[in-house]
């Protein structure tokens, strides 16, 4: 994982030397990495650790004659076979690369994804930041369409203020033998300027038809506001309250 972060661009072209997990009780995974040769050892084991030992040497190979001469033969053939498996071995990991790049692509990118596919929803191609936080919790829309506290507090926590939500009722003819909700959520943000409320209030818009084609009833009207909270008069605190009431 941490190659592909570091080196994306040889992800294809490492040439990977095994030297066995001997030495992986007392080294990392990774024993020494060398971009400009695009090389990197590892304590794994490779292709020919996992050969049978019957064929690379007999059982009383040992038992007689030269043993020094014999190990020193055995080593030799060793690094030779090893040579020769080096392709392999550099094949079979640049292929265990590939897997854990796409692994961690489709991990990151698994909301997109089921978004996408079922839901119909791009959320790659969305430009408001608003409705990209919000849609994160697509998936659960089934169980929490309708729910006003939810998105009441979900507004709260991405505006970071308080939220205000009244319900009423409208007509949509001059009867009123059916009515229908009227649900408005007014964002209390202080301090806003002029130039912040025009921007916000633009933003807005996009957001209030997310939510109201995913989250609230079907023909209930939805009105998402900023108001401007101000910190109010001095009059109006308990402080000064008491202090006349003593005068």
């Amino acid at each position: 994982m941490l190659l592909n972060r570091l080196y994306p661009e040889l992800q294809d072209r490492w040439t990977a030397h095994h030297d066995g997990t001997f030495y992986r009780n007392y080294s990392r995974d990774v024993m020494e990495i060398d971009p400009s040769l695009e090389t990197v050892w590892l304590s794994r084991d490779g292709f020919l650790e996992l050969l049978p030992q019957g064929l690379l040497s007999k059982e009383d190979e040992f038992k007689t004659g030269d043993v020094q001469e014999k190990h020193k033969e055995l080593d030799l053939q060793m690094r030779i076979l090893s040579e020769a498996f080096l392709p392999l071995d550099s094949i079979l990991f640049r292929s265990r690369l590939r897997l854990e790049s796409s692994v961690s692509d489709l991990l990151s990118d698994k909301l997109a994804l089921i978004l996408k596919e079922y839901f119909g929803y791009d959320i790659d191609a969305e430009t408001n930041p608003y409705v990209k936080e919000f849609a994160l919790i697509l998936p659960y829309v089934r169980h929490w369409r309708g729910d006003l506290n939810l998105i009441k507090g979900l507004l709260s926590s991405i505006f970071h203020c308080e939220v205000e939500l009244t319900v009423r009722r409208y007509s949509e003819s001059d009867s009123t033998r059916c009515w229908l909700p009227a649900i408005r959520f007014e964002l209390l943000i202080p301090d806003l300027t002029g130039e912040d409320y025009r921007a916000l209030h633009k933003d807005l818009q996009p957001l209030a038809d997310f939510i109201s084609e995913w989250f609230i009833p079907a023909e209930s009207r939805l009105e998402l506001l900023v108001k401007h909270r101000s910190a109010g008069s001095l009059l109006d605190t308990d402080m000064i309250l008491d202090y006349n009431t003593e005068i």
